[in-house]
């Protein structure tokens, strides 16, 4: 294989191996504008789309120990690759293709699993990260603050008692 080859291969594993997902397109029918407007979607999410050839592609995933894409790995092919959010690169490829029609979801791996169309579409649908931090950390929370307010209720009645008693007093003295 010529040096050039392999020197792309190993730039594809080497950003294959940094991310936690990879979403495998058909962007067959893409214009450059739509590509430049999906890239830019897609940066706000973290995340890149790159056109990849796919014998090239499939080198990258075997060498980095990832799932066999093989029957996917035909026609025009591009990947989705990102930091962290996998939720929030699938929301952007939805709504793009809602918008477009373009490009096609294939296939995904996530954490070394294999995503089908629906799966990737579910995790499009689920909330951002941050909002799934937030609530989970609210059901912690929420047993934690009512115990608080069950504590402190006896003191607070305990402490009304005593102010309508003293209060009661002081009428009685006057």
């Amino acid at each position: 294989m010529r040096p050039e080859k392999n020197l792309i291969i190993s730039e594809i594993k080497s950003r294959v191996d940094k991310t936690p997902y990879v979403l495998l397109t058909d962007y067959t029918g893409m214009q450059v504008p739509q590509f430049n407007e999906l890239r830019n979607r897609l940066s706000g999410a973290k995340a890149e789309f790159r056109v990849v050839k796919n014998t090239l592609l499939r080198r990258a995933l075997a060498d980095s120990q990832l799932p066999d894409l093989e029957t996917y790995l035909h026609g025009q092919s591009a990947v989705v690759l990102g930091e962290s959010d996998v939720s929030a690169a699938a929301k952007v490829l939805k709504s793009f293709t809602a918008e477009f029609q373009k490009p096609k979801i294939k296939i995904g791996i996530l954490d070394k699993a294999v995503l089908n169309v629906d799966e990737i579409m579910a995790l499009a649908d689920l909330p951002s990260k941050e909002v799934l931090q937030a609530k989970l950390l609210g059901l912690l929370l929420a047993p934690a603050s009512t115990l608080v307010r069950l504590i402190n209720t006896p003191a607070s009645q305990v402490a009304q008692v005593l102010k309508a008693y003293s209060e009661k007093g002081e009428k009685a003295a006057a």
